[in-house]
């Protein structure tokens, strides 16, 4: 298969996916090697990819990469997650580059998570679920246009002052915006913070990326339609293995509800792990042709958040939240599902009515 792209091909780029569901870690490694990644390898959590990362700085030959040019990480993991990660990049001493490409990628993609992975130097940030193109536009972006990195007392990481993001506000980051004030720094040598709260330092850099991949002609890089049709297929492909995915996961979801019912008293445990499944859910079932069961898991995901109600209510709740998602596996309702979709989303939407109700009479 031909791996070029105009201007220069992606052959001799390194990526690190960094994920902790196996299922989507190998997808997105396939994923990757179809739009034409050179070298593609994983680690299973944070704390791996820490250990990988200390052994390409410190052993390239043992870690059978001179360097890693792009991490594509999840979210949330354990004992390590995507945010802690992501804060070792960037300021440990330990890091192989601390301006490496970071695209952070997970179901959790509110604003809240958003403005946290900004605050510790995020690069990039991809919703699940995704496609193959949502995630090369991404990985295009990060080579195409690296964003010069910023150094205050309390910020190390790429520009924040983009319009995607907005004007960082706040204690985090109160500098002002004209540039005539700042340093300007054109080597990654010897990396330091600023000691001023007033200082603040810009790192501009030759875009060794595009570099790398052969692409400092004009005109923005362009992915050949047969590469992205090949990774489609890839994930399309998937999609048939996704079913037994979703209903072992599903199946633990039932466990956990019938385990919590059982002890009335102790019930915080299983919601968090109820609520870990349902982000899971949330993030794949779109990806690979089931967007019901991602507006499903993204409500189940809602409902027990830290703080949510533990009562037998709320676990009833959460069996409707199971029984939608099963209905749409056992009948695979890809898709809007058409007038079956429409139904379940009634039924659904019944049963969350109900609950509310019910919980309102309570009080």
């Amino acid at each position: 298969m031909e791996n070029a792209v105009s201007n220069g091909s992606f052959e001799r780029l390194s990526i690190l996916v960094v994920e902790d569901n196996i299922y989507i870690r190998d997808i997105m490694e396939n994923v990757l090697r179809n739009l034409g990644f050179g070298w593609v390898a994983s680690a299973r959590d944070g704390k791996e990819a820490v250990e990988f990362l200390t052994m390409v700085k410190n052993n390239p030959s043992r870690a059978g990469v001179m360097c890693v040019d792009i991490i594509l990480s999840d979210l949330v993991m354990s004992p390590i997650n995507g945010l802690l990660l992501l804060q070792w990049l960037r300021s440990s001493k330990d890091s192989p580059n601390r301006m490496l490409p970071f695209v952070m990628i997970s179901g959790a993609a509110d604003n809240q998570h958003v403005k946290a992975a900004r605050d510790v130097g995020v690069t990039e940030f991809c919703a699940k679920p995704f496609s193959a193109k949502v995630l090369m536009d991404k990985l295009v972006e990060v080579i195409e246009y690296p964003r010069q990195f910023v150094a205050t007392t309390n910020y190390f990481g790429p520009d924040r002052r983009r319009k995607k993001f907005g004007v960082p506000t706040g204690e985090q980051e109160k500098r002002a915006f004209d540039e005539s004030s700042a340093t300007i720094v054109y080597s990654a040598d010897n990396i330091k913070k600023p000691k001023k709260e007033t200082e603040v330092w810009y790192f501009r850099l030759p875009n060794s990326l595009k570099e790398k991949a052969g692409g400092l002609s004009k005109g923005p890089i362009q992915i050949p339609e047969n590469l992205l049709e090949e990774a489609e297929k890839q994930l399309a492909r998937s999609a048939m293995d996704f079913a037994d995915w979703a209903m072992t996961y599903l199946s633990k979801l039932g466990q956990l509800a019938a385990d919590a019912l059982m002890r009335p008293s102790n019930r915080k445990a299983y919601f968090v792990e109820i609520n870990l499944v349902a982000l899971e859910l949330r993030g794949q079932g779109g990806t690979f042709g089931y967007p019901l069961i991602t507006i499903f898991a993204k409500s189940l995901y809602e409902a027990t958040q830290p703080g949510c109600k533990e009562t037998d209510a709320a676990l009833e709740l959460v069996k409707s939240h199971i029984d939608a998602m099963r209905a749409v596996i056992r009948d695979r309702v890809a898709g809007d599902g058409g007038e079956i979709g429409k139904a379940l989303l009634k039924g659904f939407q019944a049963a969350i009515t109900k609950y509310k109700n019910e919980a309102q009479i309570v009080r």
